[in-house]
């Protein structure tokens, strides 16, 4: 049965401060564990002013003091910015904090741009090429392995899950190796999906992690009780990605009426390329949706996000995915 999850970029909107949007991501937590999601992650981003989940593994602590059953992690930590001690050092503490719950995915891109990378890590020495061995040097950190010269304190033995994370086929090869589930970032870069996954899973070799292969996808989700408030709603994540692609990013920004309709046709093609693994409507809309993107792919897991600027209308588009995919699921089961 395919499991569904939720991404939150802890959205800071226009005219709000962080501190509000970390209320709004504990409140969202909160909910999606009551809605019955199986995993909410929050992903490492830098120098960007409309995303508040740069501490990581803080904003995650925060997080886990509001619920008590989901799943919660990184998706992802950006690797290359962090020595693998440090990060085993933050998740375990994590798992020694709220035990069994700990998600840890791990991407090799920076999560901002160089300028940002060089303030964070101060050499940009190794970095992404050093990104498989910093991996087992992390596992090895966690997996109290006697040949490290030191020990993670907190991090040893912590019951952490190790995920890849990836938009190109490098991740699905190297989760492939590693024997870790994989996540595929469809919900922003959906070109090389359907290939990933035929490589992942072709080449899938067993471990003492993972017996069989795992695919997660990233789906966006902007669900409403009728198709124009879902369109609408849409606009803001819509204006996000025109602003980035354009050198404006900044807050998430109002829905804005017919803000599709009234842009280039350049820019229309951007969007429906980067949101071509989204669905925008009614619930039913949803169920139709999902249900022809799980024929498609196969996936195990669809992590479903969205970037909604009314805090209450992404808690009930939310509500409304979930209604679709307990729907979809017990079609798959019937």
């Amino acid at each position: 049965m395919t499991r569904f999850s939720l991404l939150d970029l802890v959205p800071v909107r226009e005219g709000d401060t962080v501190a509000t949007a970390l209320a709004h991501a504990a409140d969202l937590a909160a909910h999606a564990e009551r809605l019955g999601y199986h995993r909410l992650w929050v992903a490492e981003h830098h120098g960007m002013a409309g995303i508040a989940s740069a501490a990581t593994a803080v904003v995650l602590a925060h997080i886990g003091q509001a619920t008590s059953t989901i799943r919660i992690g990184a998706g992802g930590i950006m690797l290359p910015n962090h020595a693998p001690l440090v990060i085993a050092e933050q998740f375990g503490t994590l798992d020694a904090l709220f035990p069994g719950r700990i998600d840890l995915g791990l991407g090799r891109a920076p999560g901002s741009d160089q300028r940002v990378a060089q303030a964070i890590r101060r050499n940009l020495s190794g970095g992404a090429d050093q990104f498989p061995r910093d991996i087992m040097e992390l596992q090895a950190y966690f997996g109290e392995d006697e040949r490290l010269s030191i020990q993670a304190t907190p991090g040893a033995g912590a019951d952490v899950s190790i995920w890849i994370l990836g938009s190109s086929l490098y991740g699905a090869q190297l989760a492939a190796m590693l024997g870790l589930p994989y996540a595929f970032a469809s919900h922003f870069a959906p070109a090389a999906l359907d290939e990933a996954i035929a490589i992942y899973r072709r080449d899938f070799r067993p471990s003492a992690h993972l017996k069989y292969p795992y695919v997660m996808a990233g789906y966006n989700v902007f669900a409403a009780d009728t198709a124009e408030e879902a369109h609408l709603l849409a606009s803001s994540m819509q204006q996000s990605f025109v602003r980035l692609r354009t050198g404006q990013p900044g807050k998430l920004q109002p829905p804005v009426p017919g803000y599709y309709a009234d842009l280039p046709g350049q820019a229309q093609a951007m969007l429906s390329d980067v949101l071509s693994v989204s669905s925008i409507g009614t619930q039913a809309d949803v169920e139709r949706d999902i249900a022809a993107f799980l024929r498609r792919t196969q996936v195990d897991e669809l992590i479903l996000t969205g970037q909604i600027f009314d805090p209450a209308a992404r808690k009930h588009s939310f509500a409304i995915a979930m209604a679709a995919a307990q729907t979809v699921t017990t079609r798959e089961t019937a």
